[in-house]
């Protein structure tokens, strides 16, 4: 059968992502395994690695890349959203306030599901909302269990510090009082996939007004049960 797609840079990096299925290679493994030319082979490796396609484990050999176990996940998270709306709703309506589903993608956070609190003063946030990193209780929980090197370059531009995110992954929750924005609070805790990675942040926002500074002593509880809820089902996904 033909495997030529026709792009063949493509089919190209295709080769060089297959060849690394076996596990770690030396670019010469590479060059054997793919017959790239070297050049080829070096090139194609290092530009998926930019990319985090591809990485390199102790030895400097190259390896399949963090952002396809990350791609995977998010392949693998239509249960996830299909469950979303309803546990939100709920989640809404025991605290009385918005509640969100977000995601990272790159430097930013996306909000893929929520159910707005009906009447009064609420914070909406529209589904495809790209949001900063760089604040709010959604950003740290989609942070807190990063590999060192991300945790380290978010938070170079961050409001909360290491001594915070450490705090997060002690409890379990994060929360935020007018770090995103003035006059909002919100309280968020991980999404975990099936191999525990955290794949998304649930939260609930709302004007300090009614959270307080301490939303987490009002809401924490509800929040990391609407979590654990979609948590599951990720689980039953991958049974």
């Amino acid at each position: 059968m033909d495997n030529s797609s026709g792009v063949g840079v493509l089919d190209k990096a295709a080769l060089v992502l297959a060849a690394l299925e076996s596990g770690p290679a030396t670019l010469a493994s590479l060059v054997a395994s793919t017959s790239l030319a070297r050049p080829t082979a070096h090139r194609l490796a290092v530009a998926l690695e930019h990319h985090r396609l591809v990485g390199r484990d102790n030895q400097g050999r190259f390896v399949l890349g963090p952002r396809l176990s990350e791609l995977a996940a998010a392949a693998g998270e239509d249960r996830l959203l299909a469950t979303a709306g309803p546990v939100l709703a709920r989640l809404r309506d025991i605290t009385g306030e918005s509640a969100q589903l977000f995601r990272r993608q790159g430097e930013f956070r996306v909000c893929v599901a929520a159910a707005d609190r009906p009447s009064g003063l609420r914070d909406s946030v529209p589904v495809g909302s790209q949001l900063t990193m760089s604040a709010g209780s959604s950003a740290q929980i989609l942070l807190a269990w990063e590999d060192p090197e991300r945790v380290h370059r978010g938070l170079q531009s961050a409001t909360f510090s290491a001594a915070a995110l450490a705090g997060i992954r002690r409890r379990g929750w994060a929360q935020s009082v007018g770090e995103r924005e003035p006059g909002v609070a919100s309280v968020s805790a991980p999404v975990r996939a099936a191999s525990g990675k955290v794949v998304a942040s649930v939260s609930v926002s709302g004007p300090i007004e009614r959270l307080s500074r301490q939303p987490g002593r009002m809401h924490a509880p509800a929040v990391m049960a609407a979590a654990e809820r979609l948590s599951q089902a990720l689980r039953r996904t991958a049974e």
